[in-house]
């Protein structure tokens, strides 16, 4: 999203109307429900289903004691923000934190972590039991010097056996752990006895995992592994499209499996990056909810698109002008990861291998307890901070109803019984999007072997599988000063 001096002046206006339209009086909420307070009047003004929810109904409180007296039933602020909301059934990833610090790390690829970017299955249908897999070892962690690699298999944490129950306070909460290792064989999980000491630091994860030439049929096929669109990495993300530029390559692979998502901005960056000829154009457009989108309507209608760039800040893009790409995924491939294939579709040919994806069609932004909401002035009695869902996003075309995930051109599950090394000719996926490109291959195989249902990953757990605006637009408010 733009922006410019004049989207944060139109977006403070809104936020002013808005204010100065309310009925309640000046008593300042208690310290007690400073935080609730915040809750309620960022979700009343950014969440997409505000109109919706009932309780958040601009008329719903005649005055600040009114709105106090209804905050004082909820003593846990999560449990507020989770009553504001609409049925998980229709959203299903706005959250809240109450350490921003550690939000904003996750939103830029920086996490506590081991380096394990893992998968977790349910062993049967409707089972409480659960596995995991390892999908990759992250560079320079804990695990990057430990016996684990792609393809292990764990099925329990400090010997007791993971469930749908206890995954989160297993995995997440503990600073080390020991993960109980398995086998797999014919669709069976088998403890070995084995195990893996590993330890969390604080880790910056380089979305670009892999990035490589394939010669092959009279082609120099581009590989590219990107696992997280991280506004900090585009830089990089820059360089690795001039270094596939430089090589000549004929044809882009794009492996977006195991990328839950991230920065708008870095998605449309990503696209413009395997085209090129298009700047200018609409990528996607954004629709709010109907106060802020209303007034975007009548003032600014421009500054809901978004265009395809030529530049990564003053830096020129390296674009390669591509009419047909090839993307990988899995169930886990959501949010940012999606909008480049659907942004990319009235364009392009975009040629989908894998798994259907997530189904996230729905941006967020991060909401502070500030007087503009944005990270200037935050209230220094609390680091609670809101990821909220404030948007819809659509292709130029408008098509974006994608809420149960984009299917596959050409669908194959990962297998565990052959997953390959990812970056080869010989994995799975590669190998047919390969095949593909050669006119080698003029089937795709079947996964074969038993599929299990998909439970979770390594990112959505910790909130990593985002859509988001990077900056609330009223908090730029102070470069209006």
């Amino acid at each position: 999203m733009k922006t410019s001096f004049k989207v944060t002046l139109l977006l403070f206006l809104a936020l002013f109307i808005f204010q100065s339209c309310e009925d309640n009086d000046d008593v300042a909420p208690p310290a007690s429900l400073e935080v609730n307070d915040f809750i309620w009047k960022g979700l009343n003004l950014y969440y997409l289903w505000q109109a919706d929810v009932p309780n958040l109904a601009d008329n719903r409180f005649a005055n600040q004691t009114e709105l106090n007296d209804f905050l004082k039933g909820y003593t846990k602020p999560e449990d507020l923000f989770n009553a504001l909301r609409v049925a998980p059934s229709i959203d299903r990833f706005s959250w809240i934190v109450s350490d921003y610090l550690t939000l904003e790390g996750q939103l830029q690829g920086t996490t506590k972590n081991d380096g394990v970017d893992f998968g977790l299955y349910l062993k049967a249908s409707g089972s409480t039991e659960i596995f995991g897999w390892v999908r990759y070892i992250i560079p320079n962690s804990d695990a990057s010097a430990k016996n684990i690699k792609r393809g292990d298999i764990f099925y329990g944490v400090n010997g007791t056996q993971l469930t749908t129950s206890n995954y989160q306070s297993l995995l997440l909460n503990a600073e080390s752990y020991t993960l109980n290792l398995a086998d797999y064989n014919n669709g069976v999980i088998t403890p070995n006895g084995k195990s893996v000491s590993l330890t969390k630091t604080v880790l910056n994860e380089n979305p670009i995992l892999i990035n490589n030439v394939i010669e092959t049929g009279g082609h120099k096929v581009g590989y590219l592994m990107y696992n997280g669109f991280y506004p900090n990495y585009d830089t990089q993300l820059n360089e690795a499209f001039a270094s596939l530029k430089s090589k000549g390559i004929t044809d882009l692979v794009l492996d977006l499996r195991y990328n839950s998502g991230g920065s708008i901005q870095s998605s449309t960056r990503l696209a413009s990056m395997i085209t090129g000829q298009f700047t200018g154009k609409v990528f996607s457009k954004q629709r709010w909810n109907d106060k802020i989108n209303s007034y975007f309507e009548s003032e600014d209608p421009e500054a809901l698109k978004n265009l395809f760039t030529s530049t990564v800040g003053s830096a020129p893009l390296n674009s390669l002008n591509l009419t047909k790409v090839y993307i990988l995924t899995t169930k886990s491939t959501a949010s940012a990861s999606e909008l480049v294939i659907n942004g990319l579709k009235p364009y392009i040919n975009v040629v989908q291998i894998g798994d259907i994806t997530t189904g996230k069609n729905v941006g967020s932004i991060t909401v502070y307890d500030s007087p503009t909401f944005g990270k200037e002035n935050r209230n220094p009695n609390h680091r609670y901070a809101m990821q909220p869902l404030v948007l819809k996003i659509v292709n130029a075309d408008d098509s974006g109803d994608y809420f149960n995930g984009l299917n596959p051109t050409y669908a194959l599950k990962e297998n565990l019984a052959n997953l390959g090394i990812l970056g080869t000719a010989s994995e799975p996926l590669l190998s047919t999007a390969i095949g593909k490109i050669t006119g080698t291959a003029k089937m795709v195989k079947k996964t074969e072997g038993k599929t299990f249902p998909y439970f979770q990953d390594a990112k959505s757990i910790i909130g990593q599988n985002q859509m988001y605006v990077e900056k609330v637009p009223a908090g730029l408010l102070k470069s209006l000063e």
